[in-house]
């Protein structure tokens, strides 16, 4: 039967852009202190995949202990939007992830699940060049594991011939609970999250295809 379709996330795995977004919670923060910046970028790197409307709700609320209205939310969201947009086009590609794609589009459907508002990382796709790899790219305001099984039922495929390719716990998580394969794209910020998990590991693309045939 074997594998026919890989679900890739975004930062963190197509681009090294997490630090990108990181520090942009930080400065959005930093007028509350550095105590509260410091949280709201804790929190984003453990929780990568959640979308950033949670996340403010979630900052304003347990941090501040102010309720959001979704205006305002929307207001926050924007403004996140421009001050990350061009940091993540123009962050580094992860090792070896372009030449990878180029091999395995002929072979393998291929989509992006991300925590990126779904308008925005079509624009980060086609900017960067890389929306020719996939047959869609996918984020928020859905979560991750609600792309995982639309993609599923509507391909008609089943979870052992999907492999979900992530850094953060929101990917472990969708895959998980769609039983699909995972691999995990190790890197300094999530190796604290996953050490206590059995999991393939691959530090870059260099050797993913040999990766992607033993599973």
């Amino acid at each position: 039967m074997g594998i026919k379709a890989l679900l890739f996330d975004f930062d963190g795995v197509i681009l090294d852009s997490l630090n990108v977004k990181t520090q942009a919670f930080y400065n959005m923060y930093l007028p509350y202190g550095v105590e509260i910046a410091q949280k709201a970028a804790n929190h984003h790197l453990e929780h990568g995949g959640v979308s950033r409307f949670e996340k403010f709700r979630i900052y304003h609320k347990d941090f501040l202990g102010i309720d959001l209205s979704k205006e305002e939310i929307d207001k926050l969201a924007d403004e996140f939007s421009e001050r990350v947009l061009r940091g993540v086009i123009e962050s580094p590609e992860v090792t070896g992830i372009r030449n990878t794609l180029e091999h395995l589009k002929d072979n393998y459907r291929m989509w992006v699940i991300t925590g990126t508002p779904t308008s925005e990382i079509r624009i980060i796709g086609e900017a960067t060049n890389f929306t020719q790899y996939f047959v869609e790219m996918y984020g928020s305001p859905e979560k991750k594991d609600f792309w995982t099984k639309k993609i599923l039922a509507e391909e008609s495929l089943k979870p052992e011939e999907v492999v979900f390719i992530g850094d953060a716990t929101t990917d472990y998580d969708a895959a998980v609970a769609n039983n699909t394969h995972f691999i995990l794209r190790e890197h300094a910020d999530n190796l604290s999250y996953f050490e206590d998990k059995n999991l393939v590991r691959i530090k870059d693309f260099t050797n993913f295809r040999e990766v992607l045939k033993s599973i």
